[in-house]
């Protein structure tokens, strides 16, 4: 079976929730979605804002406070809201890399070993029973380690060790000062061996949010070695099926996963920074112009918040007094500007009612935009 470019991006929109706001609670919308980026604290709710019919933001703050959805750092070494039910599995099946990305390094800097690090883990899970502050943990590491190597050990165990991100309050419940719990599954295993059950789980997942998926695209989902993934689509075989991408690619999928036609309407969005459907693949043209990369994925992995048009990203916004600011790297119909000052009335509410320049800080890049894009400012 062939699947075409087109075809391949109507897929993907339509398992993220994309093609159309659906009525869903928080909990459900984040199982579709497998995953939300969440490496700065409004994303979550963005992402669920662009996805949900008459999302309340007072549900994804209940979902974080009574843990039913969770922040972790997971997959591709960064943090994530998943299902508190799914969160064992996932970081499991991101054992290996968590190991070879947070034991070496600063931390093998400091003097550590992965060794240093085991025998630490279970007496840091103990003092995380309750809630603990960075600086309460660092002042633990320091006490056990002295001051020289607390920070090379810190880098390393905040992401390897089983740690969940508290909710603590704020407009977007988490704040940039963060503090931590131990997650419910006592340490990770003392070896660099990936976890078969869990590593195909995660495949499923993957394919089940994000597919179709080529190997390199699953790998760079989770940031786990293709040989691995190949490994993973090997034991799963029978559970997946084979598709003809563009350009030949070899794609997989789980059966029977939606795949909507070509000509299938995608409406406007205004997606937030590092939104999961920018980052999920190593081919991004399904959803970003190749000539449009560098300007929403800038040299240091800030990923700006993006107009979605036709279900490929046309552009970027930022929050602005008076409303929304979107620049387009193209000429746009008058229809999609209609479309998206709809979307930015509605945005606009949400960021009011919480945090109205929640990405102010990422307006430098602004300055760097190309000359000639046409700017317009969508009341809020």
């Amino acid at each position: 079976m062939q699947i075409t470019e087109r075809e391949l991006n109507r897929a993907t929109l339509s398992r993220q929730l994309l093609l159309g706001r659906e009525s869903l609670g928080v909990d459900d919308a984040v199982r579709r979605v497998v995953a939300l980026q969440a490496q700065h604290p409004a994303s979550p709710y963005v992402a669920l804002w662009n996805r949900i019919g008459g999302f309340d933001p007072a549900d994804l703050d209940a979902a974080f406070a009574d843990r039913a959805l969770v922040k972790a750092t997971l997959m591709r070494i960064t943090l994530h809201a998943v299902h508190a039910d799914e969160h064992r599995a996932f970081r499991e099946a991101m054992q290996q890399t968590l190991y070879a990305s947070r034991l070496g390094y600063r931390f093998a800097a400091a003097g550590l070993t992965p060794a240093d690090a085991h025998d630490l883990l279970p007496h840091l899970l103990e003092f995380t029973e309750r809630t603990r502050t960075t600086d309460e943990l660092k002042a633990w590491l320091e006490q056990r380690l002295g001051p020289e190597k607390a920070a090379g050990a810190w880098w390393g165990l905040k992401a390897y060790a089983p740690l969940l991100h508290v909710a603590t309050g704020g407009p977007w419940s988490f704040g940039h000062r963060s503090s931590f719990v131990a997650a419910p599954m006592g340490p990770p295993p003392t070896t660099r061996d990936a976890v078969p059950a869990a590593l195909q789980a995660l495949v499923l997942r993957c394919l089940a949010g994000f597919g179709p998926a080529s190997v390199a695209d699953i790998a760079q989902f989770s940031m786990v070695q293709r040989s691995l993934v190949r490994g993973a689509l090997s034991a799963l075989d029978g559970s997946v099926e084979r598709l003809a991408g563009p350009g030949g690619t070899i794609l997989f999928d789980v059966p029977g996963a939606p795949r909507p036609p070509a000509d299938t309407p995608a409406p406007p969005r205004l997606l937030g920074m590092w939104d999961s459907i920018l980052l999920a693949y190593a081919d991004r043209s399904r959803i970003i112009p190749p000539a449009y990369r560098r300007l929403v994925i800038r040299v240091n992995g800030d990923v700006l918040p993006t107009l979605l048009v036709d279900g490929r990203v046309a552009g970027v916004w930022r929050a602005v007094d008076g409303g929304i600011e979107a620049t387009a790297f193209a000429d746009l119909p008058s229809a999609a500007w209609d479309g998206l000052a709809d979307e930015a009335r509605s945005l606009g509410a949400l960021l009011a009612a919480r945090d109205p320049r929640a990405y102010g800080r990422y307006d430098h890049w602004w300055a760097k935009l190309p000359d000639g894009a046409a700017r317009r400012l969508l009341p809020g």
